[in-house]
């Protein structure tokens, strides 16, 4: 499968390093020479210097002969201008475009069809989205969905003071008290498939699968007091703040975004009415307390520079602010700020990243396909969704029955819209959804790779 990447920035390198370890057939476009030279030193991928919006660039591309073509460039109109021509080049192309600004987001919306879009994607939207959901559970780090939001994989991270720390696993249920899988572990940068006798230890990063109804009960047991949350401060006027204010303003929730860019705070202000827009630095902890800090529910660092974001958010952590979210665009030294305490940690471009990667699965994949794809255990791990068809192996064999690769599991089923989180004698059948967890090395590009030969 022939796929063209428009655009080496922060998504295109993600997608890139994603995509050709997955053995498909990548070009990138780029109008930078040492983007280009980067990406053909790292990656086994062929790479065109110019720009992807114009014909003659495409056409050196090969976009004739391409399957799929990303347009994940940092201008809008560039993407939708490349999609535009791409289509003309090649009718049968899919094409995928990463839209961020508000204003085309209902355009784009009734004008796919016009622009030959496939799929669009906005990571700063996609963040907003992921930030609200954390802000109606703080004891989670981070919530992943399945089932159409009926299961989630949830994080926690396990401190010596935790019921949890020091337990088996195999007495997870009588702790919690309620029906959960422990999917995966990260342990000193290690991601951990465990077994039921598998011991947690303090500093223990758990990935736990459960029913989106279980949820409450889960943080209640485990004596993770949370409050809901009234007022939350932004530090920073992104793209990303518009989107949370926006969304969590409207369910009464009082919102303070922090500025230092005058211009971007008169157009935060002229389009958030709800919202308290303050101009002023976020890094300055004077000026944060002043602007009361201390009575928060939750911090959102959310500017345009990592180390920015990490002060910030150990500042609100020192000042005991009861949830804490950073947006880190670069996650290379994942274990360094997992041992930091910044919260909820997020990451757009993997957010981004995983929409995609699902589409082009689905694409080469028509049968047996995932329907949800999520790297989880700092991307040492990844849960996907299946829906269970006719194609697929083993149906009504009990799991224990089962050969499956190693460091692979099957964390739930929904069946009939029962949703069981499985032992050794479950089985799945034809029409019911299967959550996956592999480890990263994995290729689990459809249902019945999972099995061994």
């Amino acid at each position: 499968m022939k796929i063209i990447i428009a655009g080496g920035g922060k998504v295109g390198a993600t997608l890139t390093r994603q995509l050709s370890s997955e053995g498909y057939d990548i070009t990138i476009i780029d109008s930078k020479s040492n983007v280009v030279d980067d990406a053909l030193n790292r990656y086994d991928v062929m790479a065109v210097q110019g720009n992807c919006a114009a014909a003659s660039v495409l056409m050196k591309a090969d976009v004739q002969r391409a399957d799929l073509l990303i347009a994940a460039t940092s201008e809008d109109e560039v993407n939708l201008l490349c999609c535009l021509t791409a289509h003309h080049l090649n009718p049968a192309i899919h094409t995928i475009a990463r839209i961020r600004n508000p204003e085309y987001s209902r355009q784009i919306y009734d004008m796919s069809d016009v622009f030959a879009l496939s799929l669009t994607v906005n990571p700063e939207k996609q963040s907003a989205k992921e930030i609200e959901r954390l802000l109606r559970f703080p004891g989670f780090l981070r919530r992943d969905t399945f089932a159409n939001g009926r299961v989630e994989i949830v994080e926690l991270r396990v401190n010596e003071k935790s019921v949890l720390c020091g337990s088996r696993l195999n007495n997870l249920q009588q702790l919690t008290g309620c029906s959960v899988l422990v999917c995966a572990v990260l342990r000193n940068g290690q991601a951990i498939m465990p077994d039921g006798d598998f011991v947690i230890q303090n500093n223990d990063r758990l990935f736990v699968t459960a029913p989106t109804s279980n949820l409450s009960v889960l943080l209640k047991n485990l004596g993770i007091i949370t409050r809901k949350v009234k007022k939350v401060m932004i530090c920073g006027g992104s793209r990303i703040s518009y989107y949370l204010a926006q969304r969590i303003s409207q369910s009464g929730i009082k919102v303070t975004i922090i500025d230092k860019d005058p211009d971007k705070c008169l157009y935060l202000a002229q389009n958030l009415p709800k919202a308290d827009i303050v101009c002023g630095d976020a890094t300055d902890q004077s000026f944060l307390e002043n602007e009361g800090l201390a009575d928060c529910d939750a911090l959102v660092s959310m500017t345009s520079i990592d180390e920015m974001n990490i002060i910030i958010s150990l500042f609100g952590n020192m000042n005991n602010v009861p949830q804490v979210i950073t947006k880190l665009d670069h996650m290379e030294n994942s274990r360094v700020m997992s041992s930091l305490p910044l919260g909820s940690i997020i990451n757009p471009r993997e957010l981004c990243s995983n929409i995609i990667v699902r589409y082009v699965r689905a694409l080469k994949n028509q049968a047996g396909a995932a329907l949800a794809v999520h790297s989880i255990a700092d991307g040492l791990a990844e849960a996907e969704e299946f829906r269970i068809d006719e194609s697929a192996k083993y149906c009504n064999v009990p799991l224990k029955d089962l050969r499956l690769k190693k460091n692979v599991l099957i964390v739930c089923i929904n069946h009939g819209g029962q949703l069981i989180i499985p032992n050794g004698n479950s089985c799945f059948e034809q029409g019911d959804t299967v959550i996956v967890v592999t480890g990263r090395r994995n290729m689990v590009m459809q249902f019945n790779d999972i099995f061994e030969v």
